[in-house]
This record gives structure tokens, C-alpha cells and sequence, in this order.
């Protein structure tokens, strides 16, 4: 194994298989352009920074697209993987409703030393949403002002 970021982080039996397949086989790699809504979060304290563009029906409010792009380790960009996945065809309101521990769970977990990854694709989505509703001039019920550095934060696990 190699030491440093990247796939050096990844163990042997650490992870998931899911979490292995995000992060080996990550879903919706990219950047959306004129995107609805783009929100970049970050952890001063590890060092990852996760950034998530969202594609928002203006009829519909519904996300046809979401891309990311996630500086990080392994399970960084295994949590940004599946948390798009997990908001593509819902309403703006159902991808608020995407918590840290959705995330979590459709990965089948996190190693507790990474659960602060789930957070971070949680605050992005948040982010992005805050993004299209202040180019919108509306307000999603709910939703809070994102923060750019989550490495205060609280971590809630299982």
C-alpha cells in the first residue's frame, strides 16, 4: 500500500463493497454547465473538498442532473458518488431530505474515521440548493445557509 491520499487510504476489508464500487467506478464525474445550482464545501481539518452541480427542472422542480467533483480521499469520493445518485429524479424538497446517513447507509457504512465524508456530501447538496434558490429568489422550507468549512461540525453516526 501506498501512504498518502487516494486509493492508498483504501484497506482491505475498511470498506464496502459498495463503497469500494463508488470509489472505483464513481457515478456522474463532472461539472454541469449553467448549472442551477453549484455548492462547494470543504474540511480544513483532512483536507477534502467536495463540490456538487445540480441540473433543476424550473417546471417541475425536479434534478434531472447532478454532477460532482471531489478533491479527497477514497470514501470522499465514494460519499459524493452515491449522494448524487440519491438526488437525480427528486424534488428539490426529497434532495434536502438527503441526510449523511442516506449516504451512509445506501454505502452500507462508513469506517467512523470517515463519516465526516457523509457530511460533507450532505452539506454540498445543501450548498447547491441554497445556490439555485438564491439565483431563483425563493426559499426552500428547511434550508439553511451552507457552511463552507464543516470540520466544526458535529458528526452524527449509528
Amino acid at each position: 500500500m501506498s501512504s498518502g491520499r487516494g486509493a492508498g487510504d483504501i484497506q482491505d476489508n475498511m470498506y464496502s463493497e459498495k463503497v469500494m464500487d463508488h470509489f472505483n467506478n464513481p457515478r456522474n464525474v463532472g461539472e454541469i454547465e449553467n448549472a442551477s445550482g453549484i455548492g462547494t464545501v470543504g474540511n480544513a481539518k483532512c483536507g477534502d473538498i467536495m463540490r456538487i452541480y445540480l441540473d433543476i427542472d424550473e417546471e417541475t422542480k425536479i434534478v434531472k442532473d447532478c454532477k460532482f467533483k471531489t478533491f479527497g480521499c477514497g470514501a470522499a469520493v465514494a460519499t459524493s458518488s452515491m449522494a448524487t445518485e440519491l438526488v437525480k429524479g427528486k424534488t428539490i424538497y426529497e434532495a434536502l431530505q438527503v441526510t449523511n446517513k442516506a449516504v451512509m447507509e445506501a454505502l452500507d457504512g462508513l469506517p467512523p474515521v470517515k463519516v465526516h465524508c457523509s457530511l460533507l456530501a450532505e452539506e454540498a447538496i445543501h450548498a447547491a440548493l441554497w445556490d439555485y434558490a438564491q439565483k431563483n429568489n425563493i426559499e426552500i422550507e428547511g434550508l439553511k445557509p451552507p457552511k463552507a468549512d464543516i470540520s466544526e461540525e458535529p458528526v452524527e453516526e449509528d
